[in-house]
Formats: structure tokens, C-alpha cells, sequence
């Protein structure tokens, strides 16, 4: 398919691709939901900072110990399959979470245990979903699906907490019913996406296969850089963990605030993420990917230091835009530079460093704040990503000096 083919000319057009990204939004709104009510009915229970941080904690070890099965899956079998066995899994673990409350028997324990089996999902479900994204458009269409892609994940990132917010205030229950069902249907619209060219070829397993996709991160000091930045900001500048204790302590609103307050990252990336589908960037691209990164430092900082409901919003939509727009450069940056068949396992690893950086970073600040509070945790959090921000321009910088988004097939 060429750039000036119909179906190339819209991302609405391309029919695989709208299919992606309606289970994009449908797992994504399910996962906002579900954090939300989980959030808000562990500090209801323990009143202890500290068991959101472990809640985290609980969602990152799976992918820490899976990760190295994760990619080797999603490169040796149907990344479709891999999809639609994590999502359902994840429907039933969050109907456990429902029938547990509506029973009265929900405890902390019983949370942290569903919240293992539910990063174990998600570390295999992780790989496969980012792997899947260039299979199913073609090359030429590529940048702008990414941006696309992450519009989607945005947009749910906005829907996902104002309703669970919404639906946790009026029934705990509820919320955990329509986590659930939104999994199971975003298990569905999988099964129906078709791909381009032929499923991923198994490769005969060893231990070189396992490790391969380490190796190409080191060898391609691009990739390594762009995923080790995104690592350490996101370690250090999410506050997300704590959002529980800013909404009902600091900023003295409630469950439908702390929705509103997750939704504000996902509006500002939502805007951004969709004039980037329209007007890709072209120019620049390795300082303004430092600079957001400084930027969501920067922002961090400020939700950190405000009392102003509208201040903390405000911080946060930033956040949400920087943060959109460094994500966007890093995944063409990676996924272009990484052949098709070990996508899988590139991926893997940066859904270790990246994606799992959330949980690690949560665990983080809900430590930190229980030893020196949640207002200096925060801080230190993001005065850090400044400095991770000025120590990987020493480090990598070929990164910092690209121009141009590569151009190149992919392949």
C-alpha cells in the first residue's frame, strides 16, 4: 500500500487499525476503572500510604520475574491470541475484585493477590500490544498510528477515571462489573483485527533467544537511550500512587475529584496526541523529547507544591502533553529501528523499564511518602527527573542531537 493510497490517506479509513484502537480504549477504560476503585478502597481500608505503593509494587513483579517469557512469546506466537488470553484473564480477576466486595469479604490481602495475577497479565499482554501496532498498518502510515495509538490510550486515560470515580462513588461493585466486561470486550474486537503479511515465526527457543532482545537494546545506543530516559523520569516524577492522598487530604475532595484529578494527564495528552496525527513532528526531535521530559520534571514540581484544586489540574494536563509527546518519539524511534521479528522482545524489555516504571515508581513514592511524607516525596521526585534529563544528554548524545523521525521501511 502506497502513502497515497485511500486507505493510507486516514487513520479512520484503515480498518485494522480502527479496530486496534477501539480494544485499545475498551482494555485501557477497563485498566483507569479498575486502578481507581482499587486506589480508593485500599486507603479506605488502611488509611496507610504505604499499601498503595505496594499495590504497585504487587503489578510490577510479575513483569520483573515474566519478562523474558513475555517477549519471547509475543515473537513466536500469534500476538492476537497472546491479547485475547491476557484481557479475559484480567476480566475474571477483576470480577473476583466485585464479587469480593459485594460478599463483604474484600481485604487488603485479597487486592495485592488479585493485583499479582493481574500484572501478570499485563506483562505478557504489554509486549504483544506494542509488537502488534506495525503489523497492522502499513510502513508509510506508521508515525501517524503511533500518534494514534497513543490518542487512543489517551482518551481512555480521560474516560477511564471520571467514570470509575464516578461509578465507585455510587457502587464499588458497579465499577468493578463494568472493569470487567470492558476486558472481556476488548478480548473480543481483538479477534477481529486482521494483520498485515504472516504471523511472527517461531524461533527455536535457547538462551540466546531469550536474552536477544538485551543485546539489541545495548548494541543500538538510540533505543538504549530513549528507554533508560523514559525509565528514570517516570521512576522518579510519577505521583500518580499518591493521587489518593492529594484528592481527600490536601486538596479535600472526593472519589469523583480523585477520577477527575487521574483524568487531567490523559486531556492534556489526548489534545496533543491528536495534533500530532495531523501534523507529525519534523524536525528536532531529540531535544524536544529532552525537553518535555524536563517539562514533566517541571510539572511534577508544581502538583506537588499547589493547595489549588485548579492549580493541581492544570499541572497535570501538562504533565499529561509532555509526557504524550516524549512517548510518541520514543516508541517510532524504537519500533522503527527494531525488525519485525524481535519486536516482541525489544518490547518486553521496554515494557519492564517503561511500562512497569508506573508500578516501580509507585512503590517509590508511597515509601517515600510513609518515611518523609507525601508533599516531599513528590518533590524529590521531580527534582530527579531534572537532573536524570541533564546527565542523559552527557550520555547519549546521539539521541539528543537527532533531527529528523527516520523515514525507513519498516521491516
Amino acid at each position: 500500500m502506497s502513502p497515497t493510497d485511500p486507505a493510507a490517506a486516514s487513520l479512520l479509513r484503515n480498518r485494522p487499525f480502527v479496530l486496534f484502537w477501539l480494544a485499545r480504549v475498551g482494555a485501557t477504560v477497563a485498566m483507569q476503572v479498575q486502578v481507581v476503585a482499587v486506589g480508593w478502597q485500599v486507603y479506605d481500608l488502611t488509611n496507610n500510604p504505604l499499601d498503595l505503593g505496594l499495590i504497585g509494587l504487587a503489578q510490577f513483579l510479575p513483569a520483573l520475574l515474566l519478562f523474558l517469557l513475555t517477549g519471547h512469546a509475543a515473537d513466536r506466537y500469534d500476538r492476537r491470541t497472546v491479547l485475547r488470553i491476557c484481557q479475559t484473564l484480567e476480566a475474571l480477576a477483576v470480577a473476583i475484585l466485585a464479587w469480593a466486595t459485594y460478599s463483604g469479604w474484600i481485604t487488603r490481602e485479597i487486592i495485592l493477590g488479585v493485583s499479582l495475577l493481574i500484572g501478570a497479565a499485563r506483562a505478557f499482554e504489554g509486549p504483544s500490544l506494542s509488537s502488534l501496532l506495525p503489523t497492522v498498518v502499513p510502513p508509510a502510515l506508521f508515525p501517524r498510528a503511533v500518534a494514534g495509538s497513543a490518542s487512543a490510550n489517551q482518551f481512555a486515560t480521560i474516560a477511564g477515571p471520571a467514570v470509575g470515580g464516578l461509578i465507585y462513588a455510587v457502587n464499588p461493585v458497579a465499577a468493578y462489573v463494568v472493569s470487567s466486561a470492558l476486558f472481556f470486550a476488548a478480548s473480543v474486537i481483538v479477534a477481529l483485527i486482521p494483520i498485515l503479511g504472516s504471523a511472527p515465526k517461531r524461533e527455536p527457543f535457547s538462551i540466546g533467544s531469550l536474552f536477544a532482545g538485551f543485546s539489541y537494546i545495548w548494541r543500538h545506543p538510540i533505543v538504549l537511550g530513549a528507554i533508560s530516559l523514559d525509565l528514570f523520569a517516570v521512576l522518579l516524577g510519577g505521583a500518580t500512587a499518591l493521587m489518593p492522598i492529594f484528592a481527600r487530604d490536601i486538596l479535600q475532595t472526593d472519589a469523583q475529584g480523585l477520577g477527575i484529578l487521574r483524568a487531567c494527564p490523559g486531556a492534556g495528552a489526548l489534545i496533543t496526541s491528536i495534533a500530532l496525527a495531523f501534523w507529525p513532528m519534523r524536525a528536532h526531535v531529540g531535544r524536544i523529547m529532552f525537553s518535555c521530559v524536563a517539562l514533566f520534571g517541571i510539572a511534577t514540581i508544581v502538583f506537588a507544591l499547589s493547595r489549588s484544586m485548579w492549580l493541581s489540574m492544570a499541572a497535570l494536563v501538562v504533565l499529561g502533553s509532555v509526557d504524550l509527546i516524549s512517548v510518541v518519539i520514543r516508541g517510532t524511534l524504537v519500533q522503527i529501528e527494531t525488525p519485525d521479528a524481535m519486536r516482541g522482545r525489544v518490547s518486553a524489555v521496554n515494557s519492564l523499564f517503561i511500562g512497569t516504571s508506573n508500578q516501580l515508581g509507585e512503590f517509590r513514592a508511597g515509601a517515600m511518602a510513609a518515611m518523609i511524607g507525601t508533599v516531599p516525596a513528590v518533590l524529590v521526585g521531580g527534582v530527579g527527573t531534572l537532573f536524570v534529563v541533564a546527565a542523559w544528554i552527557r550520555l547519549f548524545p546521539q539521541l539528543y542531537r537527532i533531527s529528523e523521525m527516520p523515514v525507513r521501511m519498516l521491516k
